[in-house]
């Protein structure tokens, strides 16, 4: 049975799970959730799909999952991969993917939003640039962490980096500068060189040239 991924291409964290599915080998294929046009706003969506109002959704079969972190777990026991070989990686690549989650992601999510998908004069100038100074440190602990290591945890691609990943292959300006963070800018690349990798508007049905 397919495995579908209610996902669009503007959201980093459907990415997460759209990548962990893509790069798995598991069977899948995305359902285009209608974001900016209110689709998750609206009861029909939350009584049959996410009572929470969000994406990404996960269904197989009799299971709906949302969260892009328990869907890349799910993603991981069902492929065998990315979840870690041992306890001690296993606990250490959640550690990451909670990081990621407080630190990394929910910052990069809301300042990419606010440059870029609300008009000009609509923009809180004095939050981006707080936002900003949040992601800089966040970006100096994931670049220290990645001197030296190909990946985030052990010797492959794992549930951590794709989650740490999940908003720094966009294109639209939020303050990260792949040339900045060397570290990160290589680890990109390892990753994105792996075979089967789709960038996020290639991977998920969306992106802001619909809206254009």
């Amino acid at each position: 049975m397919t495995i579908k991924l209610h996902c669009f291409g503007e959201s980093g964290n459907a990415y997460k799970a759209a990548l962990a599915l893509q790069l798995s080998g598991l069977d899948w294929e995305p359902v285009k959730v209608d974001f900016f046009g209110g689709e998750t706003r609206t009861p029909d969506y939350r009584t049959t799909i996410n009572n929470m109002g969000e994406a990404p959704v996960m269904i197989d079969g009799d299971i709906r999952l949302t969260q892009s972190g328990v869907i890349q777990d799910y993603v991981s026991e069902q492929s065998g991969k990315f979840g870690g070989g041992n306890p001690e990686e296993r606990r250490e690549i959640l550690r990451w993917v909670l990081w990621d989650n407080h630190k990394l992601s929910s910052n990069a999510g809301m300042t990419r939003f606010l440059m870029n998908f609300l008009p000009e004069d609509k923009q809180p100038k004095e939050v981006i640039g707080f936002m900003q100074g949040r992601l800089s440190a966040a970006y100096a602990v994931l670049n220290d962490h990645l001197n030296g290591r190909d990946w985030i945890v052990g010797d492959g691609i794992t549930n951590a980096d794709l989650s740490c990943c999940g908003y720094l292959y966009y294109p639209e300006p939020f303050g990260f500068v792949r040339k900045d963070w060397p570290h990160i800018d290589a680890w990109l690349t390892r990753l994105s060189d792996t075979p089967g990798w789709k960038a996020p508007y290639d991977l998920m049905p969306g992106s802001p040239a619909d809206r254009a």
